[in-house]
């Protein structure tokens, strides 16, 4: 895929900690760097003053789904043609950007995911464990095994975005990053992966992540889709064939 116009779109809710360092090293992979602060009470906007970026502001907090469609907006009035997301909380390293770049040179109508799948025992157990639920599902769904369907860090070609996303999709919240993967495969898009290691900040804030209330929306949200397409058998055999793949080096 050529891209022509990359944008690096940062949801950040009470990041305040976080987000000017993160912003800054976005910056080095990226001239358009969109923050999106989610009605923060904690200084995060502030933190940003004096940087060379685009700074939208939420007066309350709306979610992550709303965060980052705001911001895909904007990079797409911009006339990107590539979004990446980046999470506020430092876990992503902008450094590994050109790698997701490269990914989608050599595999066009993908959407390239960042996964962790370097240095797992640093994980927190639970989190490991509902994100690996969250992946089978999803992949089952998808019909194509998704390597950690619950980062954050991605590659959107913006004609994806322009097929894929709706009304109903970002009624769902939270899980709009779940379902767009599964939404992707349903539109002819293929997902890839390239790996990245985990990284879990001494003193960081807890993660907005919730293991239990959280991965139950997303089990939701793929049993719905799977009760309405009689369960999908061919996507649970092509996911499961597929395991071992769509990981590029």
């Amino acid at each position: 895929m050529a891209i022509n116009k990359l944008a690096v779109v940062i949801p950040a809710y009470s990041e305040a900690a976080t987000i000017r360092d993160l912003a800054a090293r976005a910056l080095l992979q990226c001239e358009t760097v969109i923050v999106v602060d989610d009605g923060s009470r904690d200084g995060t906007a502030a933190k940003l003053d004096g940087m060379a970026l685009t700074l939208l502001r939420n007066e309350r907090n709306r979610g992550k789904a709303a965060s980052l469609w705001r911001g895909m907006q904007q990079a797409m009035a911009l006339g990107c043609d590539t979004v990446i997301t980046l999470d506020g909380d430092g876990q992503h390293d902008p450094a590994d950007i050109p790698r997701l770049l490269d990914a989608a040179e050599r595999f066009p109508r993908h959407l390239i995911t960042a996964a962790r799948l370097a240095n797992q025992e640093n994980a927190p157990r639970a989190r490991l464990f509902a994100n690996n639920l969250a992946d089978f599902g999803i992949s089952w769904a998808a019909g194509q095994w998704v390597h950690d369907s619950q980062s954050g860090f991605r590659l959107y070609p913006v004609t994806l975005l322009q097929e894929t996303v709706n009304e109903r999709l970002l009624r769902h919240g939270f899980v709009f990053e779940s379902e767009i993967l599964i939404e992707a495969a349903r539109h002819g898009y293929g997902v890839v992966s390239v790996p990245i290691s985990s990284i879990y900040r001494p003193g960081a804030r807890p993660s907005h992540f919730r293991p239990v209330a959280d991965i139950s929306l997303i089990v939701r949200m793929v049993a719905w889709k799977l009760l309405k397409w009689g369960f999908y058998p061919l996507g649970l055999w092509r996911a499961l064939a597929s395991r071992d793949g769509g990981v590029v080096r």
